[in-house]
């Protein structure tokens, strides 16, 4: 009887790790794309800094020029 219990009790704790283990990952997994999405939105607010910035650039270049 105790080696049933002990086994049944292994078995139990055993699959609590493996529920363990695979929330990590999944949570793992969803801060990964949080990460990316956060890189990407990054990367298309600097692209929009830089047009905004060479759109200056240039007015300025066009006014100097009118002078």
């Amino acid at each position: 009887m105790k080696a049933l219990l002990t086994i049944l009790l292994a078995a139990f704790l055993g699959a609590c790790g493996v529920e363990t283990a695979s929330t990590a990952a999944t949570s793992a997994a969803i801060k990964k794309q949080e990460l990316d999405a956060g890189k990407q939105s990054m990367e298309r607010a600097q692209e929009k800094i830089n047009q905004v910035v060479q759109a200056q650039q240039q007015r300025a270049a066009d006014g100097a020029g009118k002078d």
